[in-house]
């Protein structure tokens, strides 16, 4: 299978190195430092579940070079770069391609099918914690390895069976949701939950969890998100407040999202995608969003610093 890996971060390059490391025909996106090391000593990953070190790399910044014969295009960028990069990989989008998206949050779906159309894009997230340890080294430090991945309109198509079993030769999980739109909520609920918190006060999952004070913040921003993912008719399961504050103080102790790592750093983050989403879907619907707005409103100047809007 030709896979296109648009975005070799932490994400982007773990999954491409284990489709690649299993046969496939990778090519990788990258930039800067990070791209002159591809090229020059290929991609390195470092995992808990066994090293490995792809030597021959297929990897370039500019997508215009490319022939468009993908079968699956993975996009590994973050979700405020989805309409950028959607609107670079078009010409590389034809009947045969599938993409599949794997941003942390919700509205970049709607960005996509806008740009591309619905039938070649499917929803899709991921369970990992990984990172770009220096330039050409991926760090995978924990959390067993997931891709999930589903049809939009919920059903359980041939495409997506035929890429799960491809994808089975890999060194992860795959797993195809036919309820993908409930399913990447849940994942955005526990996202948005701990990231900016956690770039806000500069605590780690565990450590947040310990101190009462943002263990309320985190119930507070479940239960406001819950309320907007029910005016969207997102159908999630009962309790899901109280399941979701189980899963974080589950996370290892000193886990942090990648999230938080851009805002504690100065980088541009996915703070508008998050709670500022979230902050703008109350507006919509009429719902109050305190702890969301506060966060989001709090952070915001930097983010703008960091974006170079003064």
């Amino acid at each position: 299978m030709k896979i296109l890996v648009y975005g070799t971060g932490g994400v982007g390059g773990y999954f491409g190195i284990r489709l690649a490391q299993c046969g496939h025909e990778v090519t990788f996106i990258a930039r800067g430092k990070h791209l002159e090391a591809i090229k020059s000593h290929g991609l390195q990953l470092k995992s808990v579940d066994g090293d490995y070190h792809l030597n021959e790399v297929c990897a370039t910044d500019n997508p215009e070079k490319l022939k468009p014969d993908f079968d699956v295009i993975i996009l590994g960028v973050k979700s405020w770069q989805v309409r950028y990069v959607a609107k670079l990989i078009k010409p590389l989008v034809q009947t045969k391609t599938t993409i599949i998206p794997l941003q942390n949050g919700v509205a970049h779906i709607d960005d996509l099918t806008e740009i591309l159309g619905g039938k070649n894009v499917l929803g899709g997230f991921c369970r990992l914690y990984a990172k770009i340890e220096a330039p050409g080294i991926i760090n995978h430090f924990g959390f067993p390895p997931e891709l999930i991945f589903g049809e939009l309109n919920h059903t359980d198509s041939e495409r997506v069976q035929k890429i799960k079993q491809t994808f089975e030769k890999a060194l992860f999980k795959s797993t195809v949701s036919t309820s993908i739109k409930s399913d990447l909520w849940k994942k955005f609920i526990f996202i948005n939950t701990v990231s900016a918190l956690g770039g806000y006060t500069g605590y780690s999952i565990g450590k947040m969890y310990e101190l009462k004070d943002s263990r309320e913040m985190f119930a507070s921003t479940i239960k406001e998100m819950l309320a907007i993912a029910m005016a969207q008719n997102i159908d999630l399961p009962k309790d899901f407040d109280k399941t979701m504050m189980t899963f974080i103080s589950n996370q290892p102790y000193d886990s942090t999202a990648s999230t938080q790592r851009d805002i504690l750093e100065g980088r541009p983050s996915e703070l508008e995608n998050f709670n500022g989403y979230i902050v703008k879907q109350g507006e919509k619907f009429g719902i109050e969003t305190p702890v969301n707005a506060f966060i989001y409103n709090s952070l915001l100047p930097q983010e703008l610093v960091a974006r170079g809007i003064k």
